[in-house]
């Protein structure tokens, strides 16, 4: 049965980071697909009003007629909203010193194809469609990625607007830039995208709403009591290393540079992150999925982020929860979208649903 709210359907769903910010804004998730084991238990945990449970297979397995069905449609009807973040691993930032990933040659790559032929297939009354602000680089694997995707998009029959938003600038605790595509059929009015709430500075530039502050890493964890984990020990030949680093700092404290009497590091010699430890009175650098052992951020405490830390970090509530090992319960948070963040976009379609 069709959701009174609007029957959303979700695919690439992860742990529901989009989810929880489309059902804030008034929509139902009824049906998701997310093929990794943990992810998928994590949404059943959290997302009661699923028709189904979670479709775990590969996208490219599933039809769209199954993911309408999942989601209690008949045959005829059609999804108020479509969502979804396919995998950013083709275009991410942080891959491209890969050649084969410079050159487009990513066979995950093809998962846009995967959304678009479910948006045709399936035929919303408004999509949102979210993905690593790399995906807009004027590079051989994103500018074509883009184009075609966009070009889909358009034989869909649909209209849409794109930017890169920064979770900060919306009161997400963290710098993390993301893109959203959003729209609507041609001929209904296409969604906007939501203004920014907060502002501040970031990589060297002004940015948001600057009459009203970023919310600090300091803040979000301000009264927060959680148990002590055993992953949060940094070990191995740098973890001394990090005591002595100020708030807000990385390695490139121990360089000549920074006038280090003992300078242990080249300027420049290591990803930002290697050794980089939160400054409470600033968002979070953006947390990663899967960081190495001596990737931050880290917390000014000198160990590394807890599980309900983390939450805290992507704005999802203090009782939402993740099934797996930390290790997996770590790239659930990395690769989601911060709920509030999500929010934001879903208010501003709804608007556009009820023009």
């Amino acid at each position: 049965m069709a959701s009174s709210k609007g029957t959303a359907i979700s695919l690439f769903s992860g742990a529901g980071g989009l989810d929880h910010g489309a059902e804030a804004a008034g929509f139902d998730v009824r049906a998701a697909v997310e093929r990794n084991r943990d992810a998928a238990a994590t949404m059943e945990k959290n997302f009661p009003r699923l028709a189904s449970p979670v479709i775990q297979k590969d996208i490219l397995e599933t039809s769209t007629a199954e993911i309408l069905r999942a989601a209690g449609l008949r045959r005829g009807q059609r999804p108020d909203l479509l969502l979804g973040g396919p995998p950013c691993t083709p275009f991410s930032k942080s891959g491209f010193w890969l050649e084969w990933k410079r050159s487009g040659l990513d066979p995950d790559a093809t998962l846009l194809q995967e959304y678009t032929r479910v948006l045709r297939e399936a035929r919303p009354r408004a999509f949102v469609l979210e993905n690593v602000y790399a995906l807009t680089y004027d590079n051989r694997a994103s500018r074509p990625a883009l184009l075609r995707l966009l070009r889909e998009i358009d034989e869909a029959g649909y209209d849409h607007r794109m930017e890169v938003l920064h979770a900060a600038n919306f009161g997400v605790p963290q710098a993390r830039p993301r893109l959203f595509i959003v729209g609507a059929p041609k001929g209904r009015p296409t969604p906007d995208l939501p203004v920014p709430t907060h502002g501040g500075s970031w990589e060297r530039r002004s940015t948001g709403n600057r009459e009203r502050p970023f919310v600090t890493a300091g803040e979000a964890l301000d009264g927060l009591v959680c148990d002590p984990e055993p992953e949060e020990v940094l070990r191995g030949q740098y973890a001394p290393l990090l005591a002595d680093i100020p708030p807000g700092g990385n390695y490139l404290h121990y360089t000549a540079e920074r006038g280090h009497p003992d300078p242990r590091f080249e300027w420049r010699s290591r990803y930002w992150s290697f050794l980089l430890k939160l400054d409470p009175a600033k968002p979070s650098p953006t947390i990663q999925a899967q960081p190495g052992p001596n990737v931050g951020p880290f917390h000014w405490g000198n160990r590394r982020l807890r599980t309900a830390e983390v939450k805290r970090l992507f704005t999802f509530p203090d009782d939402f929860e993740l099934v797996g090992s930390r290790a997996s319960v770590q790239a659930q948070l990395g690769n989601s979208v911060p709920p509030l963040l999500a929010r934001h976009v879903f208010v501003s379609v709804k608007r556009s649903l009820r023009a």
